[in-house]
């Protein structure tokens, strides 16, 4: 059969009630799948196109690739119509924390045969979406993008914070009463302190009040583990903490998703997939993150799941959905792509060889069965708007800055998607303030103000997370310096070099004085530090792993003292100069032991790191924000500020 391709593209879409007038593009696709060769089908639409009309009083059915006519129920004379009443969007029964999916049984009714006199043959859906929210409820630093001003240079403005993001959902919402809100993953981890601080517990009661349906988990939703996860879906206060804001947690009213996490045969830690049903046309929301999340989270945290590629779970739904009368399907999932440096927020733009963005979401919009009509994506930050492979693929930054609005047209008859629209709309600050969601983001600041304001150090120069070419970064640089400071007392481990993930390194830290809040917002997860031994030997192999076969690189951050040499040109697997490997001068003994000290994430083998979690003799010490903030009390004060160190430790040789 053939692909599914867009049958137009048209410049423009429904605007926003806050689109500033020639801000930036607007992205509007129209697309419908065509027919497949005699009776072979993909959906009903192909059996109409191929065959004609059905008889009367029935209607085509694609089943298992076959086109069958099935009898429809026609209402008696003067029965009124369709009374148009939006379905209340319910989702089919299933608790989330049954480890099964939704149930899906279709109910009794049939749809609109779309004869003359059955009232309106189509029903509108919108599906508002954003992704890596990250606990982001203040007003997130930075600016999008949002067109190219009269003298050629760009236009940007200030988007994001959750009062004015609220506002802007409420906006929308209000346009069709048909609306479903999704988000791709990462709505909790990597928070600033505001939620993080409280285990995240804020952003959930902020996404209660804004009206979030479903969330597909990310792989920053297992910062914590599963069990945790499971904590924010069903409520309770923090087995250890207890509720830090005094009056307990409900948990989500929204609904997890997470098709491709199992538990065990059969088995998912939330249900795969969720159906909403609109005024007789039911549309399944299936939600899952990326198969490669037990190497960007601690595995001790998803100990007991099984990470599932992307397309075969979906691919395998399809059928089962199908069966329930299911023709329109998106896909909300945590993986994503790269938009070309400078895209705007409704472009495609990139590296590929099409010139349409690049990443891995390109090769699973293409895999999956073209029965998928749209993909709301994650997890790169990047903000695009696209059509790949005759489905809308869609991304909206980080942060809370955008939201998509996804318009889809929905056939009565068949409950096909017959016709679609996607448009990316920055969150203005230029709206009123949502006064309940405001109320709480200052109850919480007010808890959380002694302790985010309390001065622990200054800095000479702004520190960076930006890393250079040999992956060093001047952030990175200093949280690496104060955990082998926190290690290397002899009773504390004996620390002789630490390494830092630069995943791990959040935000810049401004010049000047350095409170409590930047700090843990630079460094918001809270893990604990280990101490382990390593042979010279698999410290060399450590270091060779930052250059992965797949070709993806991930550089560790070294303390100072520690230094090495590599050739970018030489084979993976042999781009370090073992000679070159130095503790404060001296070579590293490949048969020697040495004490390493990493955070708790990479001492379990996170981002790949596997010889970490061979170390022996672990020690556990202090959690990393406290050992950055002794770090910055005793090297720094107000007259004499901590130096920017230099960028040295690591040198690139051809």
């Amino acid at each position: 059969m053939p692909q599914a391709t867009p049958r137009s593209s048209l410049l423009g879409a429904r605007p926003s009630v806050f689109l500033l007038a020639g801000a930036f593009l607007t992205g509007m696709f129209l697309f419908a799948h065509v027919g497949c060769g005699g009776d072979e089908c993909q959906n009903a639409a192909d059996c109409r196109e191929d065959n004609g009309p059905p008889a009367s009083n029935t209607e085509w059915v694609c089943e298992d690739k076959r086109c069958e006519q099935h009898s429809v129920q026609v209402p008696p004379p003067d029965s009124g119509t369709d009374s148009g009443t939006p379905d209340s969007g319910t989702p089919d029964s299933g608790t989330p924390d049954a480890g099964r999916p939704d149930s899906g049984t279709p109910d009794s009714g049939t749809p609109d045969s779309g004869t003359p006199d059955s009232g309106p043959t189509t029903v509108s859906v919108q599906v508002l979406a954003f992704n890596d929210f990250h606990g982001q409820l203040e007003e997130p630093g930075g600016q999008i993008l949002a067109g190219v001003a009269p003298d050629g240079g760009p236009m940007r403005v200030n988007a994001g914070g959750v009062t004015y993001f609220a506002q802007h959902i409420a906006a929308l919402r209000a346009t069709n009463p048909n609306t479903v809100v999704v988000a791709a993953g990462d709505l909790i981890g990597g928070s600033p302190m505001l939620s993080g601080l409280f285990h995240d517990e804020p952003t959930v009661e902020a996404m209660n009040l804004i009206g979030l349906d479903l969330v597909a988990v990310g792989n920053h939703e297992f910062d914590e583990g599963s069990t945790e996860l499971l904590r924010m879906q069903s409520g309770g206060c923090h087995p250890v903490d207890g509720c830090g804001d005094g009056d307990g947690f409900p948990g989500a009213k929204f609904k997890f998703l997470a098709a491709n996490v199992a538990t065990g045969v059969d088995r998912t830690l939330f249900p795969r997939y969720d159906v909403r049903e609109f005024e007789g046309v039911k549309v399944a929301f299936i939600g899952m993150t990326l198969e490669a999340t037990p190497e960007a989270v601690t595995p001790t945290g998803v100990a007991g799941l099984t990470f599932k590629d992307e397309v075969q779970t979906v691919n395998a739904l399809v059928p089962e959905l199908r069966q329930q009368g299911i023709e329109a399907i998106i896909v909300v999932v945590h993986q994503g792509g790269i938009a070309a440096p400078g895209s705007l927020v409704n472009e495609c733009k990139g590296a590929a060889a099409d010139g349409l963005i690049s990443g891995a979401i390109v090769g699973v919009a293409k895999g999956i069965n073209d029965a998928v009509d749209v993909i709301v994506s994650g997890h790169t930050h990047q903000a695009y708007n696209c059509v790949i492979d005759g489905k809308i693929v869609t991304s909206a930054s980080s942060m809370g800055q955008l939201v998509t609005d996804i318009d889809l047209t929905l056939s009565k008859a068949t409950g096909d998607v017959v016709q679609a629209r996607a448009n990316n709309i920055i969150v203005t600050r230029d709206v009123q303030e949502v006064g309940a969601v405001k109320a709480l983001v200052t109850k919480y600041q007010d808890l959380v103000a002694p302790r985010a304001n309390r001065v622990i150090g200054w800095v000479a120069q702004t520190l960076r997370t930006q890393s250079n070419a040999a992956g060093q970064s001047t952030l990175g640089s200093v949280i690496a310096d104060s955990q082998l400071e926190a290690t290397k007392p002899a009773n504390l481990g004996g620390a002789q070099v630490a390494f830092m993930n630069p995943g791990g390194v959040r935000a810049d830290i401004a010049q000047g004085e350095v409170t409590y809040s930047e700090a843990f917002t630079a460094q918001p997860f809270g893990n604990g530090l280990v101490t382990l031994t390593l042979t010279g030997a698999q410290i060399e192999q450590l270091l060779e792993w930052q250059w992965r076969p797949s070709g993806a690189t991930l550089m560790l951050i070294p303390s100072a003292g520690f230094t090495y040499a590599f050739s970018a040109s030489a084979p993976i697997g042999s781009r370090v100069d073992p000679a070159s490997i130095r503790i404060n001068g001296v070579t590293v003994d490949p048969a020697a032991n040495y004490r390493v000290t990493a955070n708790s994430y990479l001492a379990s083998g996170g981002d790949g790191f596997q010889v970490l979690a061979e170390g022996t003799n672990r020690l556990g010490g202090a959690v990393d924000i406290d050992a950055l903030e002794a770090y910055l009390k005793a090297h720094s004060s107000q007259a004499s500020p901590l130096p920017t160190p230099a960028l040295n430790r690591i040198t690139i040789l051809p």
